[in-house]
C-alpha cells in the first residue's frame, strides 16, 4: 500500500508527537540543561554534539525545519536562537544531523518529481538520447553538487575547529545575512523570471550549485544563495526555489550522514542520541509546512519580505552586539 503526502505528512506528525509524548514524561530523567560554555562539564560536546534534552532538541528541530528551506539561513537561527534562549550554541554536527529531517521532507515533497528525472535519465542512458531534458537536468544537479562537497571537505580537513572559527561568530552572521539581502534585492529587481520548469537546463545546475558553496558561510543561507542566482538566471520564482530544493539533496544529505557516522564514532550517550532522533522528526514535519507554504506563497508573491527580514535580522544582530546585549560568539 502507498501512502499519498497527505497520509505520509500526518503519520510523520502523529509519530513526533508520540515520541515527544514519551520523551518528555519522564522529565527528571532529562532535566533541562543550558548549553552555554559556562555549564557544568555534563553539557559539553560528545561525539560533537552538545548535550541537551528532548524539549530543547525539538525546539531546534522546529528553528531548523521553518528556516532550511527560506532564503534566511537555517543555520544562522540555530546559532542565535538557542545563544537568545541561554542555551549556546549547539554546533555544527548538531546542525547537520537535524538537517537529514529536512531532507526527509523535501524527499516526499519532490518525489514524483524525483522519480520521474531518475526514470527518464536512466531511459535516456539506455538509449543514448543526451539531449534529453531529464538526463541534462540529473546531470546539471550531479555537477551542481560537486563544488560545494569539495569545498565542505577542504574546510574540514584544513580547518577541524570551524565549529569555533569567527566565521560562525554572530557579527559574521549579521553581515552574512545583510549582504545577503541586498543581493536577493537585487536579483528580484533585475531578473527577468520569464523561464519555468521546463527550460531548465544543465548549466543551470552547474551556476546555482557554484552559488551554494556560498552556504558554507554561516548566514548565507543555501537556499538563499541558490534562490538569488536563480532569479539572476531568469527563472520564475517558484521555479528557482524548486529547483533550490532538487539541489539541496544530495548536498544535506552528504553533509548529514558524514556528521552522523562521525558523531557515533566519536561516541555519544544514550540521551543524545535521543535529542537527535526527536530533533530530526521534528525538523522533517516542520520543514514539509515551509516546503508547501512557500512554493504557494512564490507563486503569487516577491521575495520582498524576506529581503526585509535578512536586512532587520542582521543589522539587529550587530546593533545587539554593538550594545553589550549578545556575546559576539
Amino acid at each position: 500500500m502507498t501512502l499519498s503526502k497527505r497520509q505520509s505528512f500526518l503519520l510523520l506528525s502523529a509519530v513526533s508527537a508520540l515520541l515527544t509524548l514519551i520523551l518528555t514524561l519522564p522529565s527528571t530523567a532529562y532535566p533541562l540543561k543550558a548549553l552555554s560554555t559556562q555549564t557544568s562539564a555534563a553539557t559539553e560536546a560528545t561525539g560533537g554534539v552538545r548535550a541537551m534534552n528532548i524539549f530543547q532538541a525539538i525546539v531546534l528541530g522546529f528553528v531548523q525545519g521553518i528556516t532550511e528551506f527560506l532564503p534566511i539561513s537555517s543555520t544562522a537561527h540555530l546559532k542565535v536562537v538557542p545563544v537568545l534562549l541561554g542555551w549556546g550554541d549547539p554546533g555544527v554536527a548538531f546542525t547537520a544531523v537535524i538537517q537529514l529531517g529536512s531532507i526527509a521532507a523535501v524527499l516526499w515533497y519532490l518525489w514524483k518529481d524525483l522519480r520521474r528525472l531518475l526514470k527518464g535519465a536512466l531511459r535516456a542512458v539506455k538509449l543514448k538520447d543526451y539531449d534529453d531534458f531529464d538526463f541534462r537536468l540529473s546531470l546539471g544537479i550531479l555537477l551542481g553538487t560537486i563544488p560545494i562537497v569539495i569545498f565542505g571537505l577542504l574546510i574540514k580537513i584544513f580547518i577541524p575547529d570551524f565549529d569555533k572559527s569567527p566565521m560562525r561568530y554572530l557579527s559574521s552572521i549579521g553581515i552574512a545575512s545583510i549582504v545577503m539581502s541586498i543581493l536577493l534585492a537585487v536579483a528580484e529587481t533585475t531578473g527577468s523570471r520569464h523561464r519555468e520548469y521546463e527550460k531548465l537546463t544543465m548549466l543551470d545546475g552547474v551556476l546555482v550549485g557554484v552559488a551554494q558553496v556560498m552556504a558554507l558561510i554561516p548566514g548565507v543561507s543555501r537556499s538563499g544563495a541558490t534562490l538569488t542566482t536563480g532569479l539572476f538566471l531568469g527563472l520564475e520564482r517558484e521555479t528557482a526555489a524548486k529547483f533550490s530544493f532538487l539541489l539541496s539533496i544530495p548536498a544535506i544529505s552528504l553533509a548529514g550522514l558524514v556528521e552522523l557516522k562521525d558523531a557515533f564514532a566519536s561516541g555519544i550517550a544514550g540521551e543524545q542520541i535521543l535529542s537527535l532522533f526527536a530533533g530530526t522528526v521534528s525538523a522533517a514535519i516542520f520543514s514539509y509546512l515551509a516546503i508547501t507554504a512557500l512554493l504557494r506563497f512564490l507563486r503569487t508573491q516577491s521575495t520582498l519580505i524576506f529581503i526585509i527580514y535578512r536586512l532587520i535580522f542582521g543589522v539587529a544582530i550587530l546593533a545587539a552586539i554593538g550594545g553589550g546585549f549578545l556575546r559576539n560568539i
